[in-house]
């Protein structure tokens, strides 16, 4: 069935970190509730002793997982964090090139960035197993020759990715992370993490910036934990129309048995997520099309969420498309697009009119109500 309303959508996801949200006042629209979650390792941690140690803290992986892992502690199940002396860590600083940070990469170090804006020439390389590279206060990882920012290896297991925003610079990029060649199937009791990556192609930069991709995950076994990847609707300069600083797509998996948790793609020109990969679970997502496109985009049948026509096997909770045709009316056939066979693995998607002239006319394939106005806010699909 479906359900519709003027009211905004709340979602409730009960995953790792939320527990006992049955007491919570009930509002209308239905509530996507998800006891354990499957597989889920903390983000990597520095900390220091009453010595002034330093220590980077390696979380061990967690499976059917609920509330936080330090809950844990004394039990038989308590979380055995690898400690990391900081002789093996080697701590970036605002003034290294690229290639000095990749020396250090090279010889199997980790990799801690300094809260800093760090201009690279080339992409970080990650090349060696269980590899950490951690960014502090929002680490900034610009593309200032059409590089990637970051690049992991094939055939990696454990690599963990943490704390940084990538930002596209002038030059044409093919995308700004990418995590394997497209060979190695992953290994799932290793899998690699990306936790708090952000992205954006435009928003600080007076001239224009470019970016194909924001994010391409290409291995096996990889899990995101809160990504946002967004093309900016507005810079320094003001609002963005026609197509400026052009991204096509925020994110691309190629990979098979890749886990999301807590994505946010916004604005992108194209279809702003695209997933090839078999068993990919996506567990909460929002994203906003474009707001500066015209009706082409409606003809092109972008979408925001599309599962490839070849996929098998897919899982979705709570993923939500938002709707802002600002400067043309644009007429959407759907804000997610699967093989119909897959609709019902998909659980609780909508869509919400925000504002602006255009309309989405289904949720998910060819199900679920339009979204056009204030009166037509809101379209759930439910089965």
């Amino acid at each position: 069935m479906s359900s519709r309303g003027d009211y905004r959508p709340r979602y409730r996801p009960h995953l790792s970190d939320v527990i006992d949200s049955e007491d919570e006042e009930e509002e209308e629209g239905p509530i996507t509730s998800v006891e354990e979650t499957p597989v889920i390792a903390e983000k990597p941690f520095v900390s220091i002793n009453s010595q002034g140690k330093f220590t980077l803290n390696i979380p061990q992986l967690r499976t059917n997982a609920s509330g936080p892992s330090w809950q844990l502690k004394g039990t038989e199940e308590e979380d055995l964090t690898e400690s990391i002396d900081f002789s093996q860590v080697y701590v970036a600083q605002s003034n290294d090139t690229a290639d000095m940070i990749n020396s250090q990469l090279a010889m199997g170090f980790h990799v801690v960035l300094s809260p800093a804006i760090y201009s690279l020439e080339a992409p970080l390389k990650i090349t060696h197993s269980g590899q950490v590279l951690l960014g502090l206060g929002m680490a900034t990882l610009v593309s200032a020759n059409g590089n990637p920012c970051i690049v992991v290896a094939d055939y990696l297991d454990g690599v963990r990715i943490a704390g940084v925003l990538l930002q596209a610079g002038p030059m044409a990029t093919p995308t700004l992370l990418q995590w394997g060649g497209g060979t190695y199937q992953g290994n799932s009791s290793n899998p690699g993490f990306l936790y708090d990556v952000f992205a954006r192609v435009g928003g600080p930069d007076v001239n224009e910036v470019q970016a194909a991709r924001m994010v391409e995950i290409n291995s096996g076994h990889v899990i995101g934990d809160n990504l946002w990847l967004w093309r900016a609707d507005h810079t320094v300069g003001g609002e963005v129309s026609g197509g400026k600083n052009p991204c096509e797509t925020g994110l691309v998996v190629e990979g098979d048995d890749v886990t999301m948790y807590g994505l946010a793609v916004e604005h992108t020109l194209n279809d702003l997520t695209s997933w090839n990969g078999e068993r990919g679970r996506c567990f909460f997502y929002q994203s906003e099309f474009p707001y500066d496109v015209d009706q082409a985009y409606g003809e092109q049948q972008f979408v925001s969420y599309r599962v490839g026509d070849d996929v098998k096997d897919h899982d979705a909770w709570a993923v939500g498309v938002y709707h802002y045709f600002r400067d043309y009316p644009v007429n959407v056939t759907s804000g997610v697009r699967v093989p119909e066979n897959l609709v019902e693995r998909f659980r609780a998607p909508l869509t919400v009119f925000l504002n602006g002239q255009g309309t989405v006319n289904h949720v998910i394939n060819g199900h679920g109500d339009r979204t056009f106005s204030p009166d037509n806010q809101t379209a759930y699909y439910c089965s």
